[in-house]
């Protein structure tokens, strides 16, 4: 009971990090087996939801529906999927890259619990799911997921950078919850994040390079 009460006391939480990040951030200090049990929940499902909304960002997204067959049941499927398994490739991807990051700065921090760190992080992203996606749709309907969709012009085009905004406040979250967690000071936090930034881009760059010649 004490366990499952636990678990809901974290869910609340992934909603309260977007307003009040620093007591959320602060409860993971406590990296013990229990501490991180009851909360890896509430992570993942951050995760899942934040994997759903950036998978719909892909270039693949938007051509889902460049093929007659596929509908919007086809579309709903495959972002839940495909979201889910991004979602947690990244998760655990950039979850080690900070891990190492904030080690080479003096942490003496879990894998675990970095990973963590980045999953309550990434609840703005998740909230795009609810807020930035559902009006994009609504604006453009299937015309988001043709590669010739109306969605192409000016308009859209800056609508779907605004996305990104979403991805910023996720960062700022992040550095956040690293200065909360370790007690750094602003500057070597933001460089552990800035750290892991760069690395993460360097090796989508590296993968699209690959991809392109193979």
């Amino acid at each position: 009971m004490e366990t499952r009460s636990a678990e809901k006391a974290w869910f609340l939480r992934a909603l309260t990090v977007l307003q009040s990040p620093r007591p959320v951030f602060a409860g993971l200090r406590d990296d013990s087996d229990e501490a991180a049990e009851v909360r890896q929940d509430a992570a993942g499902a951050i995760v899942w939801l934040a994997g759903i909304a950036g998978v719909l960002a892909t270039t693949v997204a938007s051509t889902l529906l460049d093929d007659p067959a596929r509908d919007w049941l086809v579309v709903t499927v495959w972002a839940f999927l495909a979201g889910g398994l991004y979602g947690f490739v990244f998760y655990f991807v950039i979850g080690k890259v900070l891990h190492v990051s904030l080690r080479k700065l003096g942490s003496r921090g879990s894998f675990r619990r970095a990973r963590h760190l980045l999953g309550f992080a990434a609840a703005p992203v998740a909230l795009a799911l609810f807020l930035y996606w559902p009006v994009r749709i609504a604006i453009y309907g299937e015309d988001l997921f043709q590669f010739d969709g109306s969605d192409g012009n000016t308009t859209g085009t800056i609508f779907a950078w605004s996305f990104y905004l979403f991805v910023l406040w996720g960062l700022v979250l992040l550095v956040i919850g690293v200065r909360t967690v370790h007690g750094w000071s602003w500057a070597r936090s933001l460089a552990g994040v800035a750290f892991t930034a760069v690395i993460t881009s360097g090796l989508a760059v590296a993968v699209s390079v690959l991809d392109a010649l193979g």
